[in-house]
């Protein structure tokens, strides 16, 4: 009778060692195809957020000014209770501009009057600020006290995921006038002379990327002309 072949323990041994170092090339392939579609999840949705938030921006600041009737005297200072006409008439819609923050004012609801009617709609006056120390915008109606827009603080306890990292170089708000000439200085005064809003959002992950150690940066930018602020109201 003829004896059987068999694997010898060496060839055994060997078997089990080669199918670790596959099943361990397979492992780190899965682990780094997770970290890799993470890494990428995280950026798309800062990216969303930061296109969203840049879109509302744009068609609120394109609003600035609106006013319908043409009523005059209706514009109204952009702190407090909103109750107080603004002295400065001739800012119109945009009471307040700076390279980080804008007061945007419209009378949406036609009655010829910013949020001063016995209804007032909170999203007549609406104040945007960037806060450099915490990394993100708020976003302010109606006098109601700034809300976290793009991002939040960090002490917050709410997950973000993403900050808002624009720097004194480069400014979340630019303004220009009819000429195209950016209006570096001046400001307040040179309100009147806005015909351009040019909105500029340097943002990055709120987590690091595992492979490079890094948060992915991403920039969005976009030109806002509010057209109702080149009408005067006598």
């Amino acid at each position: 009778m003829k004896r059987q072949a068999g694997f010898s323990l060496v060839e055994m041994l060997i078997s089990i060692v080669v199918g670790s170092v596959i099943i361990a090339a397979i492992y780190a392939g899965v682990v780094s195809g997770q970290r890799s579609t993470s890494d990428v999840e995280r950026k798309v949705v800062a990216g969303q957020d930061a296109r969203a938030a840049l879109e509302l921006m744009a068609i609120e600041i394109q609003m600035a000014s609106f006013n319908p009737n043409y009523a005059p005297g209706i514009w109204v200072v952009p702190s407090g209770t909103c109750n107080v006409q603004s002295a400065n008439q001739n800012y119109m819609g945009i009471q307040a501009a700076n390279p980080f923050s804008i007061s945007i004012e419209s009378d949406l609801n036609w009655n010829s009057a910013v949020a001063r009617s016995a209804t007032p709609n909170p999203n007549e006056i609406i104040t945007y600020s960037f806060d450099m120390v915490n990394q993100y915008i708020t976003r302010e109606t109606g006098c109601g006290g700034a809300q976290p827009f793009l991002g939040d603080t960090p002490s917050s306890g709410r997950p973000r995921a993403v900050r808002v990292i624009n720097t004194t170089g480069v400014p979340v708000f630019r303004y220009f006038n009819a000429q195209g000439v950016e209006i570096t200085g001046g400001l307040p005064a040179a309100i009147p002379n806005i015909a351009r809003v040019d909105i500029t959002l340097w943002v990055e992950t709120e987590n690091v990327d595992v492979d490079t150690g890094q948060r992915r940066k991403m920039v969005y930018s976009t030109s806002v002309i509010p057209r109702n602020h080149a009408i005067i109201i006598d």
